[in-house]
C-alpha cells in the first residue's frame, strides 16, 4: 500500500448550492485517487467544532452527482465566529492530523476559512453560492441551476399574467447582489428589473413606466425584483393603486436553492473540487478556485478579498432597452 500523503478534510457552508454535492464527491475522489485520506466534515464549522468529521470512501460520494442540497449538510455556528472558537478548530485539526479544509461556500464561509488560516491550518476554498458574488471569479456554484429555476418559474407567471392582464412582480434571491435578478430580467424579457446595485428607489419613475407601456398596448408586464430591494407585496399595491392595473407579488425565495443540478453546476463543482486538490498537492498554500476567461485557476485568499465586483453596466443597459415598449 503506498504511503498517506496527508489528511484533506472538506465542509460545505452558508446557504446550499446545487452542486455542492459534485464538488465534495470530486474532492474526496480525486483526493484518494493522489494518495491522500479524505474526510468530510458534518454540517459547516459547527460540525468542525463539535467533531462530525468521518474519514470518506469513493462509496460514499457515490449517487450524489445528480442531488441538489448538501449531503454534508450546512449549518451556522456563533461559537466559530469568535477567536475562541478558531482557535478550537485549528486545535482539532492539529489533533486529527488534518492539515489542510477545503471550504466550499460563499464570502462569508470565505472569511471564516481566512480567519481560520492564520492559526496555522492550510485553507481551500471552492465558491459555492447561488448569488454569482464573489469578486475574483467569474462562476460560483449553483448559480445556473438557481437562474434556471427561477427563470422557469417567472416564465409561467408570465403566461398567468397575460391570462389576467396583470402586472407581476417576482422576487427572486440576492441579498446584496442584483445577479440573478438581471439575468432572469433578460432572460424572460421582464419589462423592469430591480436590482440593490443600480435601483434608486425612484418608484415615480417605475410606475409612470409601467403606465406608458400598458398605453403602448403591453396587456401584461413582468417586474423582477431582487430580495435586496424587497418589499415586494407592497410595491405590487403600490403600483396597483397607482395605475389601475390588478398587479400581484410572488417572492420565489429558496426553490431557487433546491433542484438537481444543471449540467454546467454539475460539470463546473467537478473541475473546480478535482483543481482544489492538485492545487494542495503541488503544495500551494491558502488559495481560493476560482474560474476566469474560460479556465479553472487559484489565487491568493487575500488577493482575492482585495478584489470588488460590480454588475455589468452593459448588461443592466441592454436589459432596460429589451424591456421597453417604444411608440
Amino acid at each position: 500500500m503506498s504511503e498517506c500523503k496527508g489528511k484533506i478534510a472538506v465542509l460545505t457552508s452558508g446557504g446550499d448550492a446545487p452542486g455542492m454535492n459534485a464538488a465534495v464527491r470530486a474532492v474526496v475522489r480525486t483526493g484518494i485517487a493522489k494518495g491522500y485520506e479524505v474526510y468530510g466534515v458534518r454540517r459547516g464549522y459547527n460540525g468542525l467544532l463539535h467533531r462530525e468529521i468521518d474519514k470518506m470512501t469513493f462509496h460514499d460520494v457515490s449517487e450524489k452527482l445528480q442531488h441538489g442540497g448538501t449531503f454534508l449538510f450546512t449549518a451556522r455556528s456563533a461559537e466559530f465566529g469568535e477567536d475562541a472558537g478558531k482557535r478550537k478548530a485549528a486545535k482539532i485539526c492539529e489533533e486529527l492530523g488534518i492539515e489542510t479544509l477545503i471550504v466550499i461556500g460563499g464570502d462569508g464561509s470565505f472569511t471564516g476559512a481566512k480567519d481560520l488560516s492564520k492559526y496555522g491550518v492550510n485553507i481551500v476554498g471552492i465558491p459555492g453560492t447561488i448569488d454569482l458574488d464573489i469578486a475574483y471569479t467569474e462562476y460560483t456554484i449553483g448559480f445556473d441551476t438557481a437562474v434556471n429555476t427561477a427563470m422557469e418559474a417567472i416564465d409561467r407567471l408570465r403566461e398567468t399574467s397575460n391570462s389576467h392582464e396583470r402586472c407581476s412582480v417576482v422576487e427572486v434571491m440576492g441579498r446584496s447582489a442584483g445577479y440573478i435578478a438581471l439575468w432572469c430580467g433578460i432572460a424572460n424579457g421582464a419589462e423592469q428589473i430591480l436590482i440593490p446595485e443600480k435601483f434608486n428607489n425612484d418608484y415615480d419613475k417605475l410606475i409612470s413606466r409601467i403606465k406608458k407601456n400598458r398605453e403602448l398596448g403591453m396587456t401584461h408586464q413582468v417586474v423582477v425584483n431582487a430580495e435586496g430591494v424587497g418589499h415586494s407585496h407592497s410595491l405590487a399595491k403600490r403600483i396597483e393603486e397607482a395605475t389601475g392595473i390588478e398587479t400581484r407579488a410572488t417572492i420565489l425565495g429558496h426553490l431557487q436553492r433546491g433542484g438537481s443540478p444543471t449540467a454546467r453546476d454539475r460539470v463546473y463543482a467537478s473541475v473546480m473540487g478535482a483543481y482544489a486538490v492538485d492545487v494542495i498537492d503541488q503544495g500551494r498554500k491558502n488559495r481560493l478556485i476560482g474560474y476566469k476567461d474560460g479556465h479553472v485557476y487559484d489565487i491568493d485568499v487575500e488577493e482575492a478579498f482585495a478584489m470588488q465586483k460590480d454588475i455589468s453596466d452593459y448588461e443592466y443597459e441592454v436589459a432596460g432597452i429589451l424591456g421597453t415598449r417604444c411608440e
